[in-house]
């Protein structure tokens, strides 16, 4: 009996550590975490990213930005402001519910009533209403022709109709989804635990009409500071690390434990201009109240962008982790003008149109960023560069959580940003930034500066209802030359990402959106 018990005892003991041998955890450290597990809550890449692992949209951007099925297996137009969904079948949520048109009906009508800072309505502007066909068939109705509306459907994530009823107003939303209650999706990983800052906990859903993932937890920690997250990584705390400094890079490229992986982004920072008559953040040298904002002068917009010496930008500020931009897209988008070239670097130029504008010895401005978003010394860098032409730009980083709000309510006479044109296509871009401000038409969702310009707006407006695919690029390329010449914003530099990682543990698909995925990671052979 005695040797019966301890054969037993063994197997069992065995069979624990075969158990542990095979679980298999993913740890990664990401400058940035989600804001909200409400994937409606915001617009803003971190939140996606986050998201992303509990929730499945209907149309998934591939690595490139290539539209693929998703929860829509197809999709086409019907007729001019018609778009029909078909939907997956057999699909589940992570509650065991099944998934319907009932749910894609509802996540649409549900992003205006909870949507927060950089809204995501963005996404469903052009939605006039849902119909439910069948329990996988929904067809969207646009106010006018919609030819991007695939593209914007990449970021329409679908929440259960059952599990967010209660949770679908901005009071309620926050409390259902961060704590779990409300945080039931279709996606690979189902959520554990989140709070603001802190580690999101996730685990497999062996059930994922997708297959099932590799990983039975994975933990994303959120580590904002460039040098904890590379320290965390050498010392084997994390699996891998996203947002590389430049700095670091041939640093771990000649750790033999280590592989660096490089990939060219769609994300262009950028300065923008504030267009308001009366723009807090802009003074004379003395300090004193200035009769008018000088943004609004067009030689005065040039003259910053004739200062910007963008290959030392690239060179020295970034460490050779970017590129010259032409333009704020990138090549690889729809509505790219490749007739574009770089702004010249032209610092005589600039100081004789700030003397035509009327400020011979220039002026005093704030220049606003996201320090936890943005490379360190970009901020520094520009304002040496304008100091050659007589600008001095207090430099003022603060935290994402304070700058989008802050931005939000028009507090900044000049920030420095970035933009990724997610979807693929230009008009993602151009409606956001350049369309002037009009929530009844939902354009220019993020153009809180007040610009507008009616030639701008009609490119944009004729752009997003043209359904020839040649006309629309071409109206779209009219639309970003007319911005290289208006200069509302001021592309710096088209950043690289950069990830390092445990090479005997985890190999990286990396994404050009930036996206840091568990879907992307896979255990190393």
């Amino acid at each position: 009996m005695q040797k019966q018990i301890r054969a037993l005892m063994l197997g069992t003991a065995l069979l624990l550590t075969a158990g542990q041998a095979l679980a298999a955890d993913l740890v990664m450290a990401i400058k940035a975490g989600p804001a909200s597990m409400d994937p409606h809550f915001t617009a803003t890449s971190a939140n996606a990213e986050a998201t992303k692992h509990i929730f499945d949209t209907l149309i998934r951007s591939g690595n490139n930005l290539e539209l693929e099925p998703s929860l829509a297996l197809s999709w086409e137009a019907l007729d001019q402001t018609t778009w029909e969904f078909k939907l997956r079948q057999g699909v589940k949520f992570h509650d065991g519910s099944d998934f319907t048109a009932e749910d894609v009906k509802f996540s649409i009508e549900r992003i205006p009533h909870v949507t927060g800072p950089n809204p995501a309505t963005i996404f469903v502007r052009s939605v006039k209403s849902v119909e439910v066909v069948d329990a996988h068939t929904v067809r969207v109705k646009t106010e006018k022709p919609a030819p991007n509306l695939p593209n914007d459907f990449i970021r329409l994530f679908i929440t259960s109709h059952t599990a967010a009823a209660n949770y679908s107003t901005q009071e309620t939303a926050a409390e259902g989804f961060n704590s779990g209650k409300a945080t039931i999706g279709t996606g690979p990983y189902k959520f554990v635990s989140w709070a603001p800052t802190q580690d999101l906990v996730l685990e497999r859903f062996d059930g994922y009409w997708g297959g099932a993932e590799p990983w039975d937890r994975v933990i994303r920690k959120e580590i904002p500071n460039d040098a904890a997250r590379v320290a965390q990584l050498k010392a084997g705390q994390v699996d891998i690390i996203s947002k590389v400094p430049a700095a670091d890079v041939p640093v771990l490229e000649q750790d033999s434990s280590l592989a660096v992986v490089k990939n060219e982004s769609i994300f262009i920072s950028y300065l923008e201009f504030d267009f308001r008559e009366d723009s807090p953040q802009v003074f004379a040298k003395d300090g004193a109240k200035l009769d008018k904002n000088p943004m609004l002068d067009p030689r005065v917009r040039e003259a910053f962008d004739l200062a910007l010496d963008r290959e030392t930008i690239v060179e020295f500020a970034l460490e050779g982790l970017a590129v010259v931009p032409t333009q704020l897209v990138t090549a690889n988008i729809f509505g790219f003008d490749k007739a574009l070239e770089a702004p010249k670097f032209d610092v005589k130029r600039a100081k004789e149109l700030l003397a035509e504008a009327g400020y011979p010895d220039g002026f005093k401005i704030t220049l606003n960023y996201a320090n936890d978003r943005m490379p360190s010394e970009l901020g520094p860098t520009v304002a040496q560069m304008l100091a050659t032409i007589g600008i001095t730009a207090d430099v003022s980083g603060v935290p994402a959580a304070v700058f989008n709000p802050a931005k939000t309510r028009g507090e900044y006479s000049l920030y420095m940003a970035s933009w990724g044109t997610l979807t693929g296509e230009a008009n993602y871009m151009l409606s956001s930034l350049m369309h002037s401000n009009e929530p009844a038409k939902s354009l220019g969702a993020f153009n809180v500066r007040g610009y507008a310009n009616p030639e701008m707006d009609k490119l944009i407006e004729d752009a997003a209802a043209e359904m020839d695919a040649d006309a629309r690029r071409a109206l779209l390329e009219k639309a970003n030359a007319l911005a290289a010449t208006d200069r509302p914003d001021l592309p710096l530099a088209t950043l690289l990402s950069a990830w390092a990682l445990k090479k005997d543990k985890v190999t990286l698909t990396p994404r050009a959106d930036e996206d840091t995925l568990a879907m992307n990671i896979r255990p190393a052979k």
